[in-house]
Formats: structure tokens, sequence, C-alpha cells
């Protein structure tokens, strides 16, 4: 008995300890269950959603940009792709060849996609042909059951309808780079683009938009199953008014035909840019859709740079233009009054160098507004033998030269106003008077372009410190600028009008026999700049004609001007890069271009049309 006792007693001790194990591991495994669902349940089942939902991006539509006149400058139009989704296609390369029968696949094109199929999950699609026209796009949907695992989608790009005309101005679309797909994730989306080059580069965050959102619930390797509430809306990007008027903007581009030219005409009172046209041009949309290289190499390699701005980024000896700021600048200084008058006989001597009028047996005497007139090179020689450099210099940047105005297009070039300062830090040389002999025609280092030459014949013009614009924020038509009065004495304002106005009279530069009497007077000034050195060998036996010269060798041709001559409305400045002759070869331009202005400027504005759908 004593023995089944003992038993007994050691049989219950295991009995409780195993019983008193199994409690406790109840207990733990109860606890990690009540942590698990209870103290961290929302956090996991977060988690698991996350594995299950998936957020996807909304592209935004880009915000559009119009004219003066509410015509559409850059938009966005339908574009009709093709996709391929290889798990759908029983065999990928026959379902290819069946669909490029209707779709010209090239065979770039083709090993692309092989190598993207290879690379990339089979569910997801692939882009086999953009911006396909209504009539292959309507015969791929119609054969869709003969096409397994292709499918259509009609989505937007970008789309300029003025094509040519803007190019300079707006810029274009192009694929995003590294740095871009790094900086927003709109740029990760398939078919996405950003801004390149002009106003759609420095608006790209403005004309963007924002993102929209949409939840999708996917499975365990990511496929879409169906998508889930809340949809957030992507949020089109801000419209872009601008001050041009395309009207003009297409006249002046079809006066310049084929010359490498330059042409900016200001509205004088408000200060804004009813056009800009720089030739030859390239069309944005090329870009858009991909650029071929034979076309890309073709712009790159065109003497005549239609890839450059002539308007803001060209930078050129401004010629004969300037003579009125270095007039204004004499007058002030009391160098010279209206009625002074020197004798030209063709040239200027300055020690042992001679200096030659454009005029090779001189104009006679001559008073300032005669000067003018008739563009007389020894008379600002007379003056610039008296007249320091850096009060040129001050007096240039008055009128607007030497700056920039920040327009919205990228690459604008400040130009050149020398003076001593600049010489003595770029060259670490002094300045020499014979350098300020050049400069007051116009010539050696000053260089301009032709924005600062409308800015600056429309202070003249004005007699206010006008500022171009280019970009309207809003929707105003009556915008007062309120620009300040020149720091110039009126009179003598008035004296340079009046020697522009007789630039455009018989004996003027610019005289144009054949204008009708009844026209609107304008006011001018002619400019033909020397892109070589004339030597005196060629002096001696004839200066070659600009028609005699290789192209890159001629003259460039300028007109600045304004009209009505008694109550200015709008100023031009023309450069014909290598054109010859002001006289000849700008000012025909400036005189059509401001009548042009005159007329358009009268007709009121146009409501908005829809244009470039498909």
């Amino acid at each position: 008995m004593a023995r089944e006792g003992l038993r007994y007693q050691a049989f219950s001790r295991r009995a409780f300890i195993l019983a008193g194990a199994q409690g406790l591991a109840v207990t733990a495994l109860g606890g990690r269950l009540y942590y698990l669902s209870i103290v961290n349940g929302e956090k996991y089942k977060l988690r698991a959603d996350k594995n299950r939902i998936s957020v996807r991006l909304l592209a935004p539509v880009r915000g559009e940009i119009f004219d003066r006149k509410m015509r559409k400058i850059a938009t966005n139009r339908r574009d009709f792709s093709v996709y391929l989704i290889p798990e759908q296609a029983k065999e990928v390369a026959n379902t290819l060849t069946k669909l490029n029968r209707i779709v010209k696949i090239s065979d770039r094109r083709l090993k692309r996609i092989e190598r993207q199929i290879k690379r990339q999950r089979k569910f997801l699609p692939i882009t086999v042909a953009k911006g396909l026209d209504w009539k292959t796009f309507s015969r791929v949907n119609v054969d869709m059951p003969n096409l397994p695992g292709v499918e259509t989608n009609v989505g937007l790009s970008r789309f300029y309808p003025s094509g040519q005309s803007v190019a300079h101005i707006v810029g274009y679309l192009a694929s995003p780079g590294e740095n871009d797909v790094g900086r927003n994730p709109l740029y990760q989306l398939p078919g996405a683009k950003v801004g390149r080059q002009g106003i759609e580069k420095r608006f790209e965050e403005e004309l963007r938009g924002e993102a929209g959102t949409r939840r999708v619930e996917v499975n365990a390797v990511g496929r879409e199953i169906r998508e889930l509430p809340p949809r957030q809306e992507a949020l089109k990007g801000q419209d872009l008014h601008l001050t041009l008027d395309m009207d003009l903007q297409e006249f002046t581009l079809d006066q310049l035909g084929e010359e490498s030219a330059g042409v900016v005409v200001m509205d004088v009172k408000n200060g804004d840019v009813l056009s800009l046209a720089s030739a030859p041009t390239f069309d944005p949309n090329e870009f858009t859709s991909g650029i071929s290289s034979a076309n890309w190499q073709g712009l790159l390699n065109d003497p005549r740079k239609p890839l450059l701005n002539k308007c803001m980024t060209g930078q050129y000896p401004p010629g004969s233009t300037v003579k009125m700021v270095i007039a204004l600048a004499a007058l002030e200084q009391g160098i010279i009054t209206p009625e002074t008058k020197f004798f030209c006989n063709g040239k200027h001597r300055l020690g042992n160098n001679l200096f030659h009028c454009w005029q090779r047996n001189g104009h006679g005497h001559v008073d300032l507004l005669d000067a003018i007139s008739k563009s007389c090179d020894v008379y600002f020689y007379e003056i610039a033998e008296k007249l320091d450099i850096d009060i040129i210099a001050e007096m240039a940047k008055r009128f607007g030269l030497g700056q920039t105005y920040a327009l919205g297009v990228d690459g604008e070039k400040e130009g050149l106003v020398p003076d001593r300062q600049w010489k003595r830090v770029i060259q670490n040389q002094p300045w020499h008077l014979g350098e300020t002999l050049n400069v007051s025609i116009g010539q050696g280092a000053m260089l301009a372009t032709p924005l600062q030459l409308a800015v600056m014949t429309s202070r003249i013009a004005s007699g206010n410190e006008v500022t171009p614009r280019l970009i309207r924020y809003t929707d105003e038509l009556d915008f007062d600028p309120n620009f300040s009065p020149m720091e110039v004495n009126p009179l003598m304002m008035r004296l340079m009008r009046r020697g522009m106005e007789m630039v455009m009279e018989p004996k003027g530069t610019a005289h144009d026999y054949r204008r009708s009497k009844s026209a609107i007077k304008q006011a001018g000034k002619t400019g033909t700049a020397q892109v070589r050195r004339i030597s005196r060998a060629e002096r001696e036996s004839g200066v070659l004609k600009n028609d005699e010269k290789p192209w890159a060798a001629r003259d460039h041709a300028l007109f600045v001007g304004y009209a009505p001559a008694e109550n200015p409305e709008v100023a031009v400045s023309v450069l014909v890069q290598h054109g010859g002759g002001g006289a000849s070869k700008a000012a025909p331009i400036g005189r059509a271009v401001l009548d042009k202005a005159l007329e358009l400027k009268d007709k009121p504005a146009l409501p908005p049309v829809e244009q470039g759908e498909a």
C-alpha cells in the first residue's frame, strides 16, 4: 500500500506540471493572439491592405496657351494609340505581324517591343504605336477579334495649331530625363512629357497641373483586379495668355520669307509684345511626336540656325539704329546743339586712322537732323571725339540696351554696351578713342538684340520707360502699366522723333517713293552693320557690293520705327542677318509690318475658337 501511495503521488506531480505547462502555453498563445489582434490589429490590417490595394496616379490635362485674341497657340488633342498585352496574345509574333498590316511598325520599333516584352511582366501593356490617324485607329478597332492581346486607347498629346509660327516662343515637349523623373512622380507615367525650351519649359510647373489618384485592388503579383473608391480626379494645369497677335506673327514671318531674321513688334503704350518672329523656324509638333534623326541633323547644320531665337538670343551690332541715343548723349552733355553742323567729305581722320562714311563722296555740310535722316557717319565721328564712352554707355542703358526683360522665354541675352570698366575687366586693357568712334555708329564691341532695339524705339516714341511683357497673368484688356517718364529733356526727345520722321521723307534713307501720301505717317531709322573689316586695298579698288560677297560676309540689315508718327502706338525692330543694306532690305519689312500692326490693332478681339482636333 505504501508503494502504491508513493507511485500515485509521483503521477499527480507529473500531471500537475504537465497541466501547468499546458496552461502556460495556452495563456502565452492567447496573449500573443490578443497582442496581434487587439493591440496591433489596426496596424497589421493596414499592412495587409497595402499589400492588396495599390494607389495609381492620374495624369492631369496640361494647361493651354492662348494669344491676345483667345486663339489657341498650344493645346491638347486626342491621341490614338495601340498597346499590346503579351499574356493575352496567344502568339505575340503572329499578333504583331497581323497588326503590322494595319499599323506600319518599323524594324527598329519591333526590336524595341521584343526587348520590352522580355524585360517586364507579361500582363503590363506595351506601347506599339501612338499618334495614329482616325482611319488607321478605326481599322485596328474593327479587326480587334483577330488581334488577341491588342488594346486601343484615346489619350491626349500636345499640339501647336500654328506650328512653326510660334516655335521659338512656346518651345516644345519631350520625354522626361532622369532628373525630371526624380523631381516629380508624374514623369514616371507612360507617355509623360516635360517642357523643353520656351514658355513650355519656363512655366512647366504652372502648365503641368496636379495629379489625381485612384485606388485599385491588385493580386500578389501586382495585377489590377478592380478599382476601389474614393477616386481623386487630377487638376488641369493653368492656362496662359500671351500678348501676341497670331495674325501679325504669321504676317511678319511671311514678310521674312527665306531670310535669316528677327522682328519684334511692341505696343508703345503698354509694352505688349505683339509679334516676336524669328526665321527660319521649325515645327514644335515634330519634337512632341519624336523628331527623326535626319530632320534633327538638318536643323543643327543649317547655317541660318533655325533653332536660334534671333529676337532674344541673337546679338548683333546695331549699326546706325543707335544714332539717336548717341545724339541724345551729346545734346545732354552740351557737345552739340540742334544747329551744330559738321562737314562730311566721306571720311574722318583720327591720328593715323581713317574712319569712313557709308556715303563714299560725303554728305557735305550737315546738321543734327540731316545727320539722322541721311545717317551721316562723319557727323557722329565728330561727336564721338568729344564724348566719353561711359556717358554713351549710361545713355544706352537708359534706353534699354544691355539688359534682359524676363519675358518667360529662356535663352535671352543681354547684348553688350561697352565701357571702360568692361574692357578693363574682360580684356585688361585701357579704352581707346577710336573704339568710341566705332561705337558711335553702332559698330565695334556694341551688341544688341532685336528685342532691345524695339524697347529703345518704344521709349523714344513714347518718352516713357516702356518695359516689354509677353505673358498676361489675368484677362485684363486695359492694362495700365504707368511707365515712368524718361529722364531725358522732352525737347531733345522731340528732336529725335523729328529726325526719325525725316528718315521716312524724301532724301531720308528709308523713304519709299511708292508709298501713298494718304498712308499713315511713320518714323524710323535704318542701319547697316558690317560683319568684316574692309581693307585699304579693297577701298582703293572699290568695296565689293553685298551681292558680290558670300552670304556670311554680307552686312546685317536693320530698321527701327514706329507709327503713327504724330501719336505713336506700335514700334518695330527688324534685323535681317547678312541681308545687305538696311534701307533696301530691312526698311520695307518694317514699313509693311507697322501698317499691318495698326490695321490689326483696330480690330476687336475674336471669340474663342476650337482648333486642332483631328
